[in-house]
């Protein structure tokens, strides 16, 4: 099998990796941020603030960001192909939803790493 590693194109198994990597972030992020809560007595916002000044955190919230669009942009292929037949339509639908997707990792950005 011939591999063209400058092809834009993705095949299943890379789908199903990414799918399943970013699944498997998403997991533990929210396992994070469960144990946060529930071992926290108070949450307050300068609870909350030195909990995202920290580094690590907001790392692993990048992390959890991408592992979103990542996890978006398969699952919503995979939905749109199956129940959207008009090409047009599809194709609309996932330029609109993955704008959507962008921007809110984008505000996700600028939320974490902005002034």
């Amino acid at each position: 099998m011939v591999l063209n590693q400058a092809s834009l194109k993705r095949d299943g198994v890379q789908d199903y990796v990414s799918l399943r990597a970013s699944a498997v972030v998403l997991a533990l992020y929210s396992l994070f941020i469960l144990g946060f809560f529930l071992f926290t007595p108070e949450v307050t916002f300068e609870v909350w603030h030195a909990l995202f000044a920290n580094l690590f955190v907001k790392v692993f919230t990048l992390l959890a960001l991408i592992s979103i669009a990542i996890h978006t942009r398969i699952g919503l292929w995979q939905v749109l192909t199956d129940y959207v037949k008009c090409a047009r339509l599809r194709a609309a639908l996932q330029f609109v939803l993955y704008v959507i997707a962008f921007a809110y990792v984008a505000v996700g950005l600028f939320v974490l790493w902005g002034a």
